[in-house]
């Protein structure tokens, strides 16, 4: 039975294909349009997905759709007639869509299909989707499930137990009261865009102290020992205007939000810091209360918000459960998927097994590209490549990484969810204590305080970080290892307090902090990819061989692509942006492509002058 989940029309878009319970393939629909975030209808991703399959809308036998719009809809409808006559801007400004699309689900979706699909269409719950994304593909046989975001229909966090192949939600926290748009608010008063910068106030939260953390306790977030909370909406305006904070918000942190282009000043850094810990003090009374109600001692988690893996570092450590698992597409992209599986196992009742790792394949589910796809595509633009066998293009990366080049790399399926994993991604050496600063300025044209991720053998992690549980899909933060560090934030914070001076704010990042500085923030911790044969063999290959050269098993590992675009797609979307930076080498498949061999690409030098960072 082939199943198609969909996500579409409010944020990040998606397609996800589930044949007899295995999942078959899965993409964000950004990828094929370029589109960052793309909502619309993701024609292109369920194109591909079908075509994995090689089938057609025809051979489906289900679709399912990820939330209930009309549910949504009541919400939208109830909300402005609560915040009356404030709210009708907002409210008039949400109709049009809704009245031309949102609300004609069925219509748009058999238009999606081509009109070729005649069989039933579904609709799970937002969180009932986020909850299958978690629990269905983890490797657990029955595990505690936790799902927090911004808001689906309703609920904006809830929590429930997942026992062979059923789930059972059992209490939910409802809109306006959101941690997803608690932090989203934030977000935005940092200057950040809302959906796609909460990133960025997670690495800026080290580089302040969390000193507005009482003023959010006592003026705008309420919160409970179980984790739920009340949020004075005085302090809002997502409920009713345009915006997502109000005045009130402004004057109790001493000023309007940042101008996007402005310079970033030391009470963005705290008060980043601030929420940073409100954020995670919730994640983690949230977690010990379901611990205490399930009795379960697995985790598995959806929802925007366990994206935020300084919270899911600090669960791990602190929180009452064994082992977690996190969806790696654990957005509203992922709720495609889990719309798909919630048919499988929560409607038709089919029997579940779980995988031992887990059956998300290492959310490698994206397209691949063949060589003579390669070559077809690559010929047309002048690339000068060399073709080297699959032993020989791990040894030749390996030695332009450790001679200081930066690689972009393009291989094997694409991953599905925000985080590159070594499929489409750009590589660097980490013990380069200019590696940071040039990735971040030289070619993603992006913030220079922004830290990298480390990718890191798997047998190799308790070495280097203190983390002793794998972390497949770069969702944990986890403190570097004691005996690779140099200067500490601890000794920092010794020196401070015997009187000497200790850096402040962007001041710390000129401190050479570890023996792998570039993946090293300045609170001494790391989001950490553990890399192993099974998963991603080319990746393990290339990691090897640099731990041969060099002694270190450590790369540095970020997302192909610059500021503002989505992950490359294609080989000619990789080749433009390896032209159209300073990268040095890049590997498509098995074709090597070196900057100097090059020709000229018209529009490289204005679209580099063209970018400064935030």
């Amino acid at each position: 039975m082939n199943i198609l989940g969909i996500s579409a029309f409010f944020h990040d878009s998606a397609a996800a294909l589930v044949r007899d319970g295995v999942i078959v393939a899965a993409a964000q629909e950004e990828r094929f349009s370029r589109q960052k975030h793309d909502e619309r209808f993701p024609r292109q991703a369920v194109q591909y997905c079908l075509s994995a399959e090689g089938i057609d809308a025809s051979q489906l036998d289900a679709v399912v759709f990820y939330e209930k719009p009309l549910v949504k809809f009541e919400r939208l409808l109830e909300t402005s007639l609560a915040y009356a006559p404030r709210g009708f801007r907002s409210f008039l400004a949400a109709m049009p869509p809704w009245l031309q699309k949102k609300l004609h689900l069925p219509r748009e979706i058999d238009a999606g299909l081509g009109g070729t699909y005649s069989g039933p269409i579904l609709f799970a719950t937002h969180h009932e989707s986020h909850a299958a994304s978690a629990y269905y593909p983890s490797p657990f046989e029955e595990a505690a499930i936790l799902t927090m975001d911004g808001v689906g229909e309703w609920t904006t966090a809830s929590w429930g137990i997942g026992k062979g192949n059923t789930i059972d939600l059992h209490q939910e926290m409802r809109f306006p009261h959101s941690p997803g748009l608690l932090y989203s608010a934030f977000t935005y008063y940092c200057g950040f865009r809302v959906n796609s910068g909460e990133y960025k106030l997670m690495g800026l939260a080290p580089y302040g102290e969390p000193r507005f953390e009482k003023a959010i306790l006592d003026h705008i977030v309420h919160l409970h020992d179980d984790g739920s909370f009340w949020l004075d909406q005085r302090y809002f305006n997502y409920c009713h205007g345009l915006t997502m904070t109000s005045a009130r918000f402004h004057a109790l942190f001493g000023g309007p939000p940042r101008d996007p282009e402005s310079p970033i000043t030391q009470r963005e850094m705290d008060i980043a810091a601030s929420i940073q810990r409100v954020t995670e003090d919730i994640v983690l009374r949230m977690a010990r209360h379901v611990h205490v109600q399930t009795g379960q001692c697995n985790l598995c988690m959806a929802g925007g918000v366990a994206l935020n893996c300084v919270a899911n570092g600090r669960l791990l450590r602190e929180g009452p459960f064994e082992r977690l698992w996190i969806q790696p597409a654990a957005g509203d992209c992922g709720g495609a998927l889990g719309a798909a599986l919630v048919h499988w196992y929560g409607h038709l009742k089919n029997s579940r097994q779980a995988q031992p790792s887990d059956s998300q394949q290492g959310s490698f589910l994206g397209p691949e590209f063949n060589d003579e796809h390669i070559r077809n595509a690559l010929a047309p633009l002048g690339a000068v490549v060399e073709t080297l066998s699959e032993g020989a293009l791990a040894e030749a990366i390996a030695a332009e990484l450790a001679k200081g080049r930066i690689v972009g790399h393009f291989h094997g399926r694409a991953e599905f969810g925000p985080r590159a994993l070594g499929h489409r991604s750009i590589l660097g050496d980490p013990r380069d204590p200019s590696m940071q600063r040039r990735m971040n300025v030289a070619i993603k044209f992006r913030e220079s305080f922004r830290p990298f991720a480390p990718a890191v053998l798997a047998d190799r992690q308790r070495e280097w970080f203190d983390l002793d549980v794998e972390s497949p899909y770069m969702l944990l933060v986890a403190p570097v290892a004691a005996a690779h560090l140099r200067n500490s934030t601890a000794n920092q914070q010794s020196q401070s307090a015997a009187g000497n001076d200790a850096a402040i704010g962007f001041a710390k990042l000129k401190a050479l902090r570890s023996d792998v500085p570039a993946i090293t923030h300045v609170d001494d911790s790391a989001r950490v990819q553990t890399v192993d044969a099974a998963r991603s063999p080319r990746f393990h290959a290339i990691l090897s061989a640099f731990d041969r050269l060099t002694g270190c098993p450590v790369l540095v590992n970020t997302s192909f692509n610059v500021r503002g675009e989505p992950i490359v797609h294609d080989p000619a979307d990789a080749y433009r942006c390896f032209m159209f930076t300073d990268m040095d080498i890049l590997v498509i498949g098995n074709q090597l492509m070196r900057k100097e061999h090059q020709p000229a690409m018209a529009g490289a030098d204005e679209y580099k002058r063209s970018f400064r960072p935030d």
